[in-house]
């Protein structure tokens, strides 16, 4: 199978190159990238005006599945993922039952590989049943293929079991994704501690809930050696402990969801859940740090949280609600709507946020595009404009705030392995 993208802007943040190319995809490897390529292909697509970039690795997804597929399944998240142009994501272990074992890691992965061409890692719970009492079975879920471990949803409060499970991740050379929050501190808050929260008479959560364990988990990843990465920062005392870590030689990573950078706690339009997330939307000065944080690339990476629910669940005041939104397939217009687009980013920097950072956090030979790399693209317009319509997605979950809101950029077409799985015919045939 040959497949040949002629007239795009390809950009591999493998060597910061971005220039007008064609590639050429062979078998599902990239086998030429020139200026002009004349070979007869099975497939050949136009993709003048478009960005070629390397496919979107998402490390912060709930597929829901096991045990909650009412909310979403991993047939319909994968279809969401490759819909917003992600080729590769890692689905977080807070299912049911919970992914704390062997057995279920294998189910999620072979599953995958049945419905899905995405690729698809299922990260191991740090503890069983997510109590935060015993530790999981690591080393038997390294073994049926599971490469990180998060107790995502929580932290787990237990210092000394968690630097254990540290110490265990670091001698199987696993990435530990941390949810940061002191269940300690929260006292039944709803939405960030500010004036908007105050109008709207609901509890607030503190921005000391997210940096108390953001600092612990760093001293801990100091101590034991552990490749930490802080999932959904969302303050700005947590872009600063990240930077001094960093310059400490501390091995952690960090990252940002759009609804965090795109989105500030003032904009919560009343008694609607779809506002409500955790963490919750911050103040507009912690909005700026994280844009800032991302633009110095103290923040590595852009991460969906996508978190479905249902319409029933969403329904009910905030008090009552889940908390989470749907992210998979508005991550990329919002990230250029917001960053790139006003200057904050450059095209290349959302592609190593998006791609190779998260490649390269996994230890996955993906988000770069180069001669005998996988062919895992991404075919974006930067001037489509659209309004975001909740029933167009193809997750169940249609939980966003961002309904009817206006972003410029779209995902064209998304090729896996060589393989173009989803694609807008009208933007392909133009």
């Amino acid at each position: 199978m040959k497949l040949l993208i002629k007239n795009g802007i390809v950009i591999n943040p493998g060597d910061r190159s971005e220039k007008k190319a064609d590639v050429l995809v062979r078998d599902g490897v990239i086998v030429q990238i020139a200026a002009s390529i004349e070979e007869d292909a099975d497939r050949v697509i136009d993709a003048s005006g478009y960005y070629c970039m390397p496919g979107f690795i998402d490390l912060h997804v709930h597929l829901r599945d096991p045990g909650l597929t009412y909310k979403e399944d991993i047939q319909t998240g994968t279809a969401a993922a490759a819909h917003g142009g992600f080729t590769t994501i890692v689905a977080m272990p807070n299912t049911k039952p919970v992914a704390d074992c062997p057995e279920v890691i294998e189910y999620v992965q072979n599953r995958a590989k049945e419905v899905s061409k995405v690729h698809v890692y299922q990260v191991g719970s740090v503890t069983k049943g997510m109590k935060g009492e015993e530790l999981s079975d690591i080393r038997g879920m390294v073994k049926a293929g599971c490469i990180a471990l998060s107790e995502d949803g929580k932290s787990v409060m237990n210092a000394d079991l968690y630097r254990e499970a540290m110490k265990i991740a670091a001698e199987e050379k696993m990435v530990v994704l941390a949810h940061c929050e002191d269940i300690n501190l929260v006292h039944g808050g709803v939405l960030n501690a500010d004036a908007r929260s105050e109008e709207l008479g609901m509890p607030g959560i503190t921005n000391a809930v997210e940096d108390v364990i953001v600092a612990r988990d760093i001293l801990l990843a100091k101590e034991t050696g552990v490749r930490l990465h802080l999932c959904h920062c969302s303050t700005r005392d947590s872009v600063r402990m990240v930077k001094i870590a960093k310059e400490d030689g501390v091995k952690v990573t960090a990252e940002v969801c759009p609804h965090h950078f795109s989105m500030s706690s003032d904009e919560i339009d009343g008694d609607n859940a779809n506002y409500k997330m955790n963490p919750p939307l911050r103040t507009k000065e912690d909005v700026e740090a994280l844009r800032n944080g991302l633009s110095s690339d103290v923040m590595d990476v852009i991460a969906t949280d996508h978190a479905p629910h249902s319409d029933e669940e969403k329904a009910q005041s905030i008090r009552k609600a889940p908390f989470g939104i749907v992210g998979l397939e508005t991550a990329a217009a919002l990230t250029y709507t917001h960053l790139v687009k006003p200057g904050h980013l450059t095209m290349m920097q959302m592609a190593e946020k998006m791609s190779l950072h998260p490649a390269r956090i996994l230890g996955i030979s993906r988000g770069i595009i180069e001669v005998g790399a996988p062919a895992d693209l991404v075919l974006f317009d930067p001037e489509y404009k659209w309004v975001v319509d909740p029933q167009q997605f193809l997750s169940k979950g249609k939980n966003t705030p961002f309904a009817g809101k206006e972003l410029t950029g779209k995902v064209v077409a998304t090729i896996i392995d060589g393989e173009v799985v989803t694609e807008d015919a009208a933007f392909l045939n133009k």
